[in-house]
């Protein structure tokens, strides 16, 4: 292993958290650019029935089966990150090909799935007759990449696992440029409509894979990729498995609560539909800075576990929430003063700014409450303590979400309504976050 000081495990909190997170939360900004592009174009250009067929429907069923592979490859991640701050290089070799054995494997099982059933699931999330064929197509044609996107995660968790964060941004910032000329020229020039947006997006995420598969095979010492090398590490995959599947599951229910809402939210017509679509692409913006402040907290305390600092894991978590609560603040304030503009962005139809902006109203002022969530479980999962987390979340954040819509929806049937699910679950969940983690770090200290 690279004898060199380890910053995150030695260097000042702050500054190593900041250093870490500006790469993390700037790719995932280049990755929601170039997916709310395909939006914009096809929202300004097709129609708001296409916009309704990307960013509705299709684009829930997307998010869960992303969201599951993400929270897979967390797994990889924590354990690399561990074997990393312990300097062990023979299992950060064994990591590294096992969680790519495994992203291969698992992307053509679910590209199989997928294709078979999307039509199934389209319709029993109230897909609208008239957006039925575009959403089909356009999840039909992503899931025909599948297999990069699963690359790209796991080759971009691997690398931020051993505390690189810049190249995966790099990677991305190319994609991202590359996408937005494809879907111009697919869709503005060839006239492709929403399979061009999708076929655009499947050739970005191609390259994407290709160029950090390619950085981990010119890497050194035990992150370096050797495609002959790829095979199953038992006790790895075992391990890797043990924190990635109920994270992986714990994303699951957050799409699978969404789709029920989204499934809600169809029955109020193609309006709703394309204002919620617009939205879930600004709301995104906080989602990618709490994912990021996530993913840094968690390679974080991965590598200070490995390394056996343990105080410094506990101020390292106070210190990363401060930041997300900080961040929190300024979105919530900058969402609700250009409520308008913004979704003037996507959609020129009055009655769907309206409709979004009643959205943005209800929940950004809410964003604060979900700091606990989001810092508190990464900083658990980096310890290796994921089953406790993902119960707190599965019951409070998502269960609790969907008993809401069945319960409370019908009552008074209303868009606001389905809205207020989302702050009264993260006040609960946070509350159940902050008795469990100081309960934990209670006995870790012991």
């Amino acid at each position: 292993m690279n004898s060199s000081k380890n910053q995150i495990t030695e260097g000042v909190i702050w500054k190593q958290l900041l250093i870490f997170f500006f790469p993390i939360v700037l790719g995932t900004f280049f990755q929601q650019l170039y997916n709310t592009v395909d939006t914009v174009i096809v929202g300004r250009f097709v129609g708001k029935e296409a916009l309704a067929s990307v960013g509705g429907s299709a684009g829930q069923l997307v998010n869960l089966v992303v969201g599951f592979f993400t929270g897979l490859s967390s797994g990889a991640a924590v354990v690399i990150s561990q074997f990393w701050g312990a300097k062990d290089e023979r299992n950060v070799k064994d990591g590294v090909h096992t969680a790519y054995g495994f992203s291969i494997a698992a992307s053509l099982l679910i590209t199989l799935l997928g294709i078979l059933t999307a039509p199934l699931l389209l319709k029993w999330m109230n897909t609208p007759e008239e957006l039925m064929a575009g959403s089909l197509l356009y999840l039909r044609i992503y899931y025909s990449g599948i297999l990069f996107v699963f690359l790209f995660n796991t080759g971009s968790s691997i690398l931020r696992a051993s505390g690189d964060s810049k190249r995966p941004l790099y990677y991305l910032i190319v994609c991202c440029i590359l996408n937005i000329v494809l879907d111009v020229f697919f869709v503005l020039v060839c006239k492709l409509g929403i399979a061009g947006v999708s076929i655009a997006t499947v050739l970005a995420q191609a390259a994407s894979a290709f160029l950090v598969t390619r950085a981990l095979m010119r890497s050194e010492g035990g992150l370096k990729l050797r495609l002959g090398s790829i095979r199953f590490a038992k006790k790895i995959l075992k391990s890797q498995l043990y924190i990635g599947i109920p994270t992986g599951l714990q994303s699951t229910m957050y799409s699978i609560s969404n789709i029920i809402i989204q499934s809600a939210i169809n029955r109020f017509g193609t309006d709703t539909m394309a204002a919620w679509a617009a939205f879930w692409k600004l709301d995104a913006i906080f989602w990618m800075i709490s994912s990021a402040f996530g993913i840094s907290i968690t390679t974080f305390v991965g590598q200070n576990y490995g390394a056996g600092k343990y105080p410094r894991i506990r101020k390292s978590v106070w210190v990363c929430s401060g930041m997300q609560m900080a961040a929190s603040v300024l979105l919530s304030a900058i969402l609700l003063a250009f409520r308008v503009p913004l979704f003037g962005i996507f959609t020129t139809d009055a009655q769907v700014v309206q409709i979004g902006c009643l959205m943005a109203m209800i929940l950004a002022p809410f964003y604060i409450v979900f700091t606990p969530v989001e810092i508190l479980s990464g900083a658990l999962r980096g310890i290796g303590d994921v089953m406790v987390p993902t119960v707190i979340t599965v019951c409070g954040v998502c269960l609790l979400r969907i008993v809401w819509v069945m319960a409370a929806v019908p009552l008074r049937p209303a868009l606001s309504t389905i809205m207020a699910g989302y702050p009264i679950t993260w006040i609960l969940s946070s509350i159940a976050f902050l008795f469990y983690y100081t309960h934990r770090m209670r006995r870790f200290g012991k």
